[in-house]
């Protein structure tokens, strides 16, 4: 699996509003909506904030990869929201959040989900990258170098 088979250039957003995880969940919940690929965004987000519960999907290193099952969905959906400022989203290392990878996976799916959330987090290991991304002024500068950066991993 690519990042390109799950991430499209238009679910890039550039520059989250949001100071904190349920505000920045509820905001890429809603830009999902607005997007079209889902039609439930309160659904998604209890679903999302009951994964929360479980223990932070901040992963450390500035990055969170919040991540859940929708039964609207027939295929993957990712979204990639960067913070500039950065979010408090209760990591692991309580770093602040600059990162954040939403997958949302159909409700039957397992492996692919599984996959693209262990492909999301081997690219965002690169400590290039996340400074590279900080650096960007846009959502096509962004998608460009997240595609060349998993272009490294065959």
């Amino acid at each position: 699996m690519k990042i390109d088979d799950i991430l499209k250039k238009d679910s890039i957003i550039a520059d989250l509003v949001g100071t904190n995880k349920d505000e920045v969940l509820r905001e890429v919940t809603d830009f999902l909506q607005n997007q079209g690929l889902i039609k439930d965004k309160e659904a998604l987000l209890k679903t999302l904030v009951e994964r929360e519960k479980l223990g932070s999907t901040g992963i450390g290193e500035n990055v969170a990869i919040p991540h859940g099952k929708s039964d609207e969905l027939s295929q993957i959906v990712t979204v990639f929201a960067r913070s500039l400022k950065g979010v408090d989203f209760e990591a692991l290392d309580q770093k602040p959040v600059h990162f954040l990878c939403m997958v949302i996976a159909p409700s039957n799916s397992t492996g692919q989900h599984l996959k693209a959330l262990a492909r999301i987090s081997r690219i965002f290991k690169n400590q290039n990258l996340r400074d590279g991304i900080l650096k960007l002024q846009n959502a096509d500068q962004i998608y460009s170098l997240l595609l060349e950066e998993d272009s490294k991993f065959i």
